[in-house]
């Protein structure tokens, strides 16, 4: 090739590279941008943990295989669980591990009753105790999963009245009079009651589920990837993670509508 030639190649290649560059600009000025958005946070309904106060500090127990299936890790929902409650304003969550130390020290397997419940409490020294149960699990397309969650507290934290307060030689005149000895008063079923509820069924056929996960992967997911949102909905893990917001949710508001009872049953009861 001559020099000619080669001056004319380099001043056709220069053209065509100059020719491109709007169409280039118009490419790019169309392509999708990624949008930030801020995901919904949960937060607590609870005095403490506001105004410099130290949080509430819960624990998770493991949850209980109660589906029928058993190719599901209970302990992998448990910790999912226990990560969305870690995410609440207000609440600070122990490792599930530390739990089963804990309960592996005072000799209970699994927790099976309200008295159990209460003695992990007081050997953990935690003001709230999640215990529950998987109810519903299949992780294939479409994922379901079903759990059913109580809130255990410590008498005296959130927002319940104190163990002496629950005392019927306390409160009671006439069974202090009758009373024989000092020996600890055990507490009524009532007493004895989580604060609070919450169950789920999650089916990802229903398009109730599929919006409520839409609005759950805002700001946890990228907007520009091939699956979306729908990531939650191609992986078990991760739709675990949507179902355990789920139940955290409801459980706050359950205790957010059992606080603001106590408030206005407090304002109404005659002084």
């Amino acid at each position: 090739m001559t020099t000619a030639q080669r001056m004319l190649a380099h001043r056709a290649l220069a053209l065509l590279i100059v020719a491109t560059l709007p169409a280039l600009a118009a490419c790019s000025s169309t392509m999708p941008r990624e949008t930030l958005h801020a995901p919904r946070v949960l937060v607590a309904p609870y005095q403490q943990g506001r105004a410099g106060q130290p949080e509430v500090v819960w624990a998770v127990a493991p949850l209980r295989n109660e589906s029928g299936v058993t190719l599901v890790d209970p302990l992998l929902v448990s910790d999912a669980l226990t990560y969305q409650f870690e995410q609440i304003r207000g609440v600070t969550t122990l490792p599930v591990n530390r739990t089963i130390g804990v309960m592996r020290a005072i000799g209970l397997a699994s927790i099976d009753s309200p008295e159990q419940a209460y003695a992990l409490i007081e050997a953990m020294g935690v003001d709230g105790l999640i215990v529950g149960s998987i109810t519903a699990y299949d992780p294939y397309d479409p994922p379901k999963l079903g759990m059913a969650i109580g809130l255990f507290a410590r008498p005296g934290s959130l927002g319940t009245p104190s163990r002496s307060s629950l005392d019927p030689l306390t409160n009671n005149p006439s069974a202090m009079n009758a009373a024989t000895t000092d020996s600890q008063i055990e507490l009524t079923g009532a007493e004895l009651a989580p604060l609070a509820f919450a169950s789920e069924h999650l089916d990802a056929k229903s398009h109730e589920v599929q919006m409520a996960v839409q609005a759950y992967a805002q700001g946890r997911s990228d907007t520009v990837s091939a699956l979306g949102w729908r990531r939650y909905l191609a992986s078990m893990p991760l739709y675990a993670d949507f179902a355990s917001y789920r139940l955290a949710e409801r459980l706050l508001d359950a205790e957010r509508l059992r606080l603001t009872r106590a408030l206005v049953s407090g304002a109404e009861t005659p002084k």
